[in-house]
């Protein structure tokens, strides 16, 4: 494993945790992050702080990595079992993602999601799909 993966897998461990300050010194100060719920970004540490505050009290979100890879920009994107449960532990979601992470002196500077749904999205067509 590289030094990039395995910095990835314990940002992933810290997530699962919800080791959301162990998480955040991982980060640039000023961040881009992908604001997956609800599509858009959430920019610097303190917003990405919030966003998850926020998130933790609505969904348990659990990721399992399944794949590192560098793509052409030299990005490493990550492909993760995504499940969201409500605070019960109901599944809300469950979809297979892709997370791309620019690393910069050490440290995240950008987080994107490839091409998927919002969370909220998924959440929805769940339920829909269970509602039939």
């Amino acid at each position: 494993m590289s030094s990039n993966q395995q910095f990835l897998q314990n940002l992933y461990d810290a997530f699962n945790k919800r080791e959301i300050e162990t998480i955040i010194s991982l980060m640039q100060p000023e961040v881009k992050w992908a604001n997956g719920l609800e599509g858009g970004f959430v920019y610097g540490r303190d917003a990405v702080r919030g966003y998850w505050t926020n998130q933790f009290k609505d969904v348990q979100p659990e990721l399992e990595t399944l794949k590192f890879e560098t793509d052409e920009k030299n990005r490493n994107v990550v492909t993760v079992h995504q499940i969201i449960r409500d605070l019960q532990g109901n599944v809300l979601a469950d979809a297979t993602v892709h997370q791309i992470f620019t690393i910069e002196d050490g440290l995240i500077s950008v987080y994107e999601l490839g091409e998927t749904e919002t969370i909220q999205e998924m959440i929805q067509k769940t339920r829909t799909s269970n509602e039939q």
